[in-house]
């Protein structure tokens, strides 16, 4: 027995463990509880007595070679793992794929950053609105034919509140509330019933802008479309053609030449090379009047555009219903887009 044991001496000196899978086979091998150790001690009743205590005594150095054999491989294996850990946590993560931001949120920031940096600010509403600042103080009484360019979404409980038609009654309460010089732009959600075809929504987005002051004039207007489109589009061609507004005199529409050089472009163009984007036009005195500005000593200019049809030209969507169906193919276009 003490060869034997002698031999497993010697072979505990070569012992290589790799990982602590082999820690664990290991000791199951030597000192579970059907272990060569236990066995050893098992046999031990079977010594001489004159021989017990040496083959006790070497046993007992089988036992300790074996557990600091088990407690250093633990020890470095389980060191090796927490470093593993630790390097593990320094390298880069694996970010969640961030969204993209809708084209309507593009364009419409694009639009207020141009005004913002000409000295405009933003001004906002609500959009349940009232006859006076929706309609009344626009210089659309009652009955006024202008009515009908709009087909509005009356509250049912009391038909003078409304979902607000355009962003002029934005203009109105900040008028309402400041006095000249006024420079801002009103961005939000507008409401209309609008049910002549398909591609028509009962809701879509405007920016509109104002500027009131002493001695503003059609040549501030036209010179501040002017910036607008060359910084949106590139386009440094316009034109404005005569239009009716009932809250400004003299209105305008505005045109772009957006040009002829593909047959996209022929087909949004109808063939002429001109694309209208806004309506325009200088504040009507009685505006003035309803907001309690002297329309003697001030004057201003307002404009208002459709950011979905700003939207629809810039990525050359054709149609509307693709901004609203919230397909993942489409809005993943627009991840990089600022």
């Amino acid at each position: 027995m003490i060869k034997e044991i002698e031999k497993h001496l010697t072979d505990l000196e070569k012992i290589k463990l790799k990982n602590l899978d082999d820690v664990e086979s290991f000791r199951i091998k030597y000192i579970s509880k059907k272990g060569i150790v236990p066995y050893m001690f098992s046999q031990l009743r079977d010594v001489p007595n004159k021989d017990k205590r040496e083959v006790g005594l070497q046993i007992n150095s089988v036992k300790q070679k074996v557990n600091e054999i088990i407690s250093l491989h633990k020890e470095k294996f389980t060191s090796k793992k927490s470093n593993s850990s630790f390097e593990d946590l320094t390298k880069p993560a694996e970010f969640l794929k961030l969204g993209s931001r809708h084209p309507i949120s593009i364009v419409k920031n694009k639009i207020i950053d141009i005004f913002l940096k000409i000295g405009f600010d933003i001004s906002e509403g609500p959009e349940i609105e009232d006859d006076w600042h929706n309609f009344t103080a626009l210089n659309l009484p009652e009955h006024h034919p202008a009515r009908d360019m709009q087909d509005t979404f009356y509250l049912n409980k009391n038909p003078d509140w409304l979902l607000r038609t355009h962003t002029s009654s934005v203009q109105i309460r900040h008028m309402e509330n400041n006095e000249p010089p006024i420079r801002t732009i009103s961005p939000g959600r507008v409401y209309r019933n609008e049910d002549i075809s398909a591609r028509s929504h009962c809701f879509f987005h405007q920016v509109e802008g104002l500027y009131i002051d002493e001695g503003v004039s059609f040549v501030d207007l036209k010179q501040t479309l002017l910036h607008f489109t060359k910084e949106l589009f590139g386009k440094s061609k316009i034109r404005l053609r005569p239009s009716y507004f009932p809250f400004t005199e003299p209105s305008a529409e505005l045109d772009i030449y957006w040009g002829l050089e593909s047959e996209a472009d022929y087909r949004i163009t109808k063939g002429t090379g001109w694309l209208e984007i806004l309506g325009c036009g200088m504040v009507d005195p009685n505006v003035l009047k309803n907001c309690k500005i002297d329309s003697e000593k001030f004057s201003g200019f307002a404009f208002g555009l459709g950011i979905e049809r700003i939207a629809m030209l810039l990525y050359q969507i054709e149609d509307i219903r693709t901004l609203y169906e919230n397909d993942l193919r489409f809005l993943n276009q627009f991840n990089n887009s600022i």
